[in-house]
């Protein structure tokens, strides 16, 4: 059954789910310099709120304070107060430095140093 409301009171609706995707909203953009919550993230994009500025080029993507992706982005939607970005390209940030050659498996993970005295 669909419910069929003034434009005022179903603007009212829009604007309080917006409200509570922004509050429950970990995930965040950053791009020169502001910070935009984003209200749903999927494999191919997310989404902010229409109000954000339009953003395009490289942005960083947090889950909180972790840096998850760096992302080429554009936009490709805009509609019900919420502004569709899409990926171009989305490469995950590593804690670790980048490696020029291979590692093999088998490599220790430390060195354990003998300390006893070697007598004769």
């Amino acid at each position: 059954m669909e419910a069929i409301f003034s434009k005022e009171i179903q603007a009212g609706l829009d604007q309080a789910r917006l409200d509570a995707l922004k509050k429950s909203a970990r995930l965040r953009v950053s791009a020169d310099g502001a910070i935009h919550p984003v209200l749903r993230m999927w494999k191919t994009g997310f989404v902010l709120e229409s109000e954000a500025p339009p953003l395009r080029g490289l942005v960083d993507l947090y889950d909180g304070s972790i840096h998850l992706f760096q992302c080429l982005i554009v936009t490709s939607d805009d509609e019900d107060g919420e502004r569709r970005y899409e990926f171009k390209r989305a490469t995950a940030v590593s804690e670790k430095p980048a490696v020029d050659f291979e590692i093999p498996d088998d490599t220790p993970a430390g060195l354990i140093e003998d300390t006893r005295e070697h007598g004769t």
